[in-house]
Parts: structure tokens; sequence; C-alpha cells
């Protein structure tokens, strides 16, 4: 979000008084008056609230969204968007929309690949967790409570800044919010050394359907779980986590080779299909696959895939363990750099090492529209498959992210959390296509959806499985608040395979009106909705 319109904030607090010059519908005034009313009672006469007629609503509504397909005129936008300071905030919220018949959306980032913390068909209001970003790390007891308004960038840097021998497994983007990315799961470089960033919460604190604050001992073990990669704005609105920080080495080694289908690229990814999940748990080797300009022609294209690595050491023993392993991609020395734990987080996020401050921005460096889809693959595909994908990789101008398995993620039990993909996953597949005019949304939806199609052959089945985190409306939607377990299990069993039936009966259990609601969250259990 545009750092300006924040600098503002101080100055958007709306006094509450009984008098609304607004010209919402009565529910929307209603749960203001609600809202305040639960503020006055807590003894605080200002906090944030947004509302439609503000000067700045609309520079604030459109800075925040991440996906520019929805910045449409014609996508609905929130009644009002509200700022907590306080879980007390966000108790109110809760009350006051549920009292009302308003739905919630909560942002902590606002990276959601749908907009679903941003975009309704129904009335709505936004949490926005902004201010919900305290960090606090315990390196004698090697944890931290953060906030879910905090970016993984401000995560990593309050930890470096108190031990350099500690880090987190999450994601490589710094401006994600901490909220939905754990929620979702969260993975990373080291994900295949410690397991998602899920993998590693041990405490966290939840708003409720009642407004009740909840930790982990009076949520349950079940609520508990099902918060933990399950989506958590299915549940309730979680406010903070307390996390398990993880041990990193003095010095970690990186490097980066690309090389061109010309230059034998194929046929080092049928290797690298064959390796990649086996290699030793310190050792992280992904691919990032594109389209480029082949040499020696006039606009030719070709296949450029990226071969990219972080090990946990130095870089004497990474380059033993890819002669032993890899030797066809040839790593020599002069490929490789040594740096610390943290520098490797501004690596991986293109920020210069000397820049470490550069996490505490929040601002997202550049926007477009995209559309997302994901996959996971526990066969190789072959090369012929390859050759095609590369045909239709040109064709759509897309390009794919393929992220290793194995190590700690073939180990942990895939029902100890709501994320499935474990042992038998060879990788996962990120596609991705971007484009600069709204004119070529429907074309470019499209041919993405095309190059999902071609690929079905080679990749899971019965169902076809997807990451919770890369958010795709295509795999099925909720059509209303009385969706059925069975209509959702369309996309739910993508998501969560055999545990999308343990997070219905949590959902039973915990929200059984069915409150906190979208496209795609949990459904009650079929006991309730048959």
């Amino acid at each position: 979000m545009n750092m300006e319109i924040f600098k503002l904030l101080p100055i958007l607090f709306i006094f509450f008084n009984p008098v609304w010059s607004i010209t919402s519908n009565s529910a929307t005034e209603s749960f203001l008056q609600c809202f305040t009313s639960h503020i006055q009672n807590l003894n605080s006469s200002s906090k944030i609230i947004l509302i439609k007629n503000s000067s700045a609503y609309s520079s604030v509504v459109q800075s925040s969204i991440q996906n520019l397909r929805f910045l449409n005129t014609s996508i609905s936008k929130p009644e009002a968007i509200i700022y907590p300071f306080h879980d007390s905030h966000v108790q109110a919220a809760v009350i006051c929309s549920k009292t009302n018949g308003i739905q919630i959306r909560i942002r902590s980032g606002g990276h959601d690949y749908e907009g679903q913390s941003y975009v309704s068909r129904a009335p709505f209001v936004i949490i926005d967790l902004f201010n919900l970003r305290s960090i606090d790390v315990d390196i004698e007891n090697e944890s931290a409570w953060v906030e879910s308004g905090a970016t993984l960038g401000e995560l990593y840097y309050r930890i470096a800044e108190k031990s350099k021998a500690y880090g987190f497994p999450a994601g490589s983007c710094p401006t994600m919010g901490v909220g939905g990315h754990i929620s979702g799961g969260g993975f990373g470089t080291i994900l295949r050394k410690y397991g998602l960033a899920a993998d590693n919460v041990i405490d966290a604190r939840i708003v409720d359907v009642n407004g009740r604050v909840l930790d982990r001992k009076s949520m349950g073990e079940e609520l508990f779980w099902a918060i933990k990669g399950g989506g958590g704005s299915s549940f309730g609105v979680i406010v903070a986590w307390k996390l398990r920080l993880v041990p990193v080495p003095p010095s970690v080694t990186v490097f980066s080779i690309s090389k061109t289908t010309e230059q034998g690229a194929t046929k080092l990814l049928s290797k690298w299909q064959n390796i990649a999940d086996k290699l030793h748990e310190d050792l992280f080797l992904h691919t990032v696959i594109g389209v480029g300009d082949k040499a020696g022609t006039n606009g030719g294209k070709t296949i450029v895939i990226e071969f990219g690595s972080l090990f946990l050491g130095p870089v004497e023993k990474l380059l033993l363990l890819m002669q032993d392993n890899f030797p066809e991609l040839s790593v020599s020395r002069s490929d490789c750099t040594e740096m610390s734990w943290i520098e490797s987080v501004l690596y991986f996020a293109s920020i210069s090492r000397n820049e470490s401050e550069a996490l505490l921005n929040r601002t997202q460096q550049s926007k477009s529209f995209f559309k997302a889809k994901s996959d996971y693959v526990n066969e190789p595909i072959s090369e012929a498959g390859l050759e095609g994908l590369w045909q239709a990789l040109i064709e759509v101008g897309a390009y794919l992210i393929l992220t290793p398995y194995g190590g700690r993620m073939s180990e942990i039990s895939s029902s100890e959390i709501p994320f499935p993909h474990r042992s038998g996953n060879l990788f996962k597949i990120q596609y991705m296509v971007t484009w600069d005019d709204k004119n070529e949304t429907e074309k470019n939806i499209g041919m993405m959806r095309k190059l999902y199609a071609y690929m079905a052959p080679y990749v899971s089945k019965s169902p076809r499985a997807a990451y919770l985190n890369y958010k795709d409306l295509d795999l099925g939607r909720n059509k209303d608040a009385n969706t059925s377990y069975a209509q959702a299990s369309i996309w739910g069993l993508s998501y969560f395979k055999n545990n999308f039936r343990r997070l219905a009966q949590v959902k039973t259990l915990v929200d059984p009106g069915n409150f906190f609601r979208d496209e795609q969250s949990i459904p009650a259990y079929p006991s309730r909705n048959k």
C-alpha cells in the first residue's frame, strides 16, 4: 500500500458522533453506530474507520489492490475499512458485522491472488490489519509473537535485528502479510529443512464468531489445527501468531544459472525432476521457466530455465553436493556467493544485500494484472511432455516456478495440519501470466486455462491438487451462504484432500451459522448441510 497515504492516516481519524452524514444503506449505518458504540464503551473516542464518502477512500482502496484485475470500477467496494489498533477493535467489528448482516473481509497484506481479502459480491467491510503489526522476538526461547498485519519482510528484519543465528521458514516476497501467508501454509527457500511456516506455529490469537479472543488453550486443538494451513478467514480473524524460530548457519550459499533449450535446458530439467526432491535437506534448488528471445533470430522466442539455489552452508560443501548429484549443471565456485541468511532473504527478494531496511517497506514495487494456478507433480514429466509445454508457454507468454519437495516436507504427515501435500510429491508448479492492458484480461485468462488443460496428464489426479495460497476460483466457488459440503468439495478436495472433511467438521463446531464466508470458505459438514 502506498506509504504516503499511511503517513496521512492520523488526519483520516474519524471522531465518531451520533450524526452520520453518509449515503449507505441502513444496515451500514447500523453497523457504524454499533461499532462506534463498542469503541466508546471501551473508553476510546477515536479510532480509524474509513467510509465511502471520505475524500481519501478511493485512493486508499485502489492503493491496497495488488492484482489490477480487481481495480475494475464495476467490482463492489467495501462500505467501510476498519484499521484496528487493538484486538478489541476487531472484536467490535466482528460483533457489529454479524449483528447487522454485513460480511467482512480480512486483509493483512492484500496479496490474495483472487482478491478475496478485499472483494465481495455482498455488502461488506474490510478489517485491515495494517496497524496490528507488532513483533516480539524472544531469542532465549527461540520464538516470536507476530501480529497478523506485519509483513514477512518486517518479521525477517526483526529476527535478524536480535540474532543472525535464527530465521523463519516462510515466503520470499517481503510485502506479504503474515496473517494470510501462514494461515494458507506458507513456504519459502528453507521448506525442505524446516517445512512450512504453518508447521512452525506454536500458538495463536483469534477473534471468533462470538467476538471472543481465544488463544491455543481456549480455542482447543481442533480449531488450532484448522487455522494452520486451512485458511484462517473461514474460522475467525487471526490477530497474532506465536512462531518457532529456526536455527540458520553463519554462512549460506546461493547461485543462479540460466540455460536455454538450445543449451540443453530440457535435458537438465529432466535430470532435475529426478533428483531435486532427493537432495540433502540443506539444499534447495528450484527452477523458474520463462520465455526469452532466441539468439540469432529476428523476434524468435525460446525457453529459458533458471536453476536457483540456496544452500545452508559454505560453498565448498555445496559444490561437492552438486558434483555428486547434478554434475550436468556444471556449477563452479564463480557461480556461487556466500552470505548470511538474512542477506539471502534480500537476494531472493531482488534487493541489494546492503539494503536490509528495504524489508520494512510495505509497498509492492510493481503491480500488474495477473492470473495464477498451481499443480503438484508425482512423477517426472517426459521430455515429450516438456516439449509440448514449451510450445504452450511461448504461445501464452506465461512463466512457471517449480518448487522441489522432499526433505522435511516428506517427513511430516499429510494430516499433521490441513496442508496435505507431503510425501509422494516431487515438486509444486506455480503458473503465472501477467499483462498491462485491462482489455487483454479475458484473452490471458483463457490462455492460462488452456495451458492448465494441457498439463492435466502430467500432474496429480483424483483430485488434481492445488495450493491454497495460490487461490484459483476456476477450481470452483461457493454460490451462497448455504453451499453444501458436497458442492464445496469440488474445490476443497484439491486444496486439502482428505483433510477437507475435518476442516468442515471444525467449521460446524466454531461457526455453525457460516458467518465467516467467501467464494472458497470452508462449508459446514453434511450433518448440517445435506
